[in-house]
């Protein structure tokens, strides 16, 4: 057909048929996603299947956790809408003899029962790290560590669990400086307690600036919200886009700064010094 009939290229389509594409993301672990319809926010835990499909599964600031169809356009991130789909799983490269601590790596590890012994952390990204670095030397020693959604949160928890011989609780604290709220929400816990910390406001400033590419934490005046201040600063978006970016920068304790490994190494000790000693 002529190009002077006025009726243009019919195979063309009608502007009001185009789609703007919709980009697709991976849904990683800890991103987070609003569901498009119902407007649920919540970070990325896992994935389910079943007859009518895959899955998506979501987990709210409330700890509850709901399921999603993985559809075309169903979610939305920083308001922009987004088609989430499983990430692909890469050939595992051969295992190092060391683990993540630097730690002889254990061949063949099965799982093991838990001791009664716990390490508790102040909130997720702390637990997160822990695992990230000392996961493997954890499930060798059979220790859990559980996040506490807040240091205030501690002597209730205790209360609730009870520490003895035999029973010990090894607390992670961030900002444990002489003076300080933390420092007192800490003293007096008792033998069976132990309390570690590190200097840093927040577990994200244990990590070396150099490992996620900057050359120093900024300084955020006190009173503004540290994460989001840190983001405005670095260009990095909203806290989830700057956790995204801490997380995945740590793949071993090099990329930690030595306050805080010492800390954890030091519960590490504390709550299986009973198992070592077989008592």
């Amino acid at each position: 057909m002529s190009s002077r009939s006025g009726y243009g290229d019919i195979f063309a389509g009608h502007a009001r048929t185009k789609r703007t594409p919709v980009p697709r993301v991976a849904a990683t672990p800890d991103l987070v996603v609003e569901d498009a319809e119902g407007g649920f926010c919540g970070a990325v835990v896992g994935f389910d299947r079943s007859y009518d499909g895959e899955f998506v599964k979501l987990e709210d600031a409330q700890g509850r956790v709901r399921l999603f169809a993985l559809r075309e356009a169903a979610f939305l991130i920083d308001g922009k809408p987004v088609t989430l789909v499983r990430p692909v799983t890469r050939p595992a490269a051969p295992e190092s003899a060391r683990s993540a601590s630097g730690s002889t790596r254990v061949a063949g590890l099965r799982a093991k029962v838990a001791l009664p012994s716990r390490i508790w952390v102040e909130g997720v990204h702390d637990a997160a790290l822990v695992e990230r670095v000392w996961g493997h030397d954890l499930r060798v020693e059979g220790v859990v560590v559980e996040h506490l959604a807040g240091l205030d949160n501690l002597a209730d928890r205790l209360a609730e669990f009870r520490p003895g011989p035999g029973r010990r609780v090894g607390v992670l604290v961030d900002h444990l400086v002489t003076g300080s709220k933390e420092t007192g929400l800490t003293a007096g816990l008792g033998p069976d307690v132990l309390v570690t910390g590190h200097p840093y406001i927040d577990v994200w400033e244990a990590v070396r600036p150099a490992a996620v590419g900057i050359a120093e934490w900024p300084r955020v005046p006190r009173g503004e919200d540290w994460k989001t201040g840190v983001c405005r600063r670095l260009g990095w978006g909203t806290p989830q886009d700057g956790w995204r970016r801490v997380y995945g920068a740590v793949t071993s304790f090099r990329d930690l700064e030595a306050p805080l490994i010492g800390a954890v190494e030091r519960l590490v000790d504390f709550v299986t010094i009973d198992n070592l000693s077989g008592s």
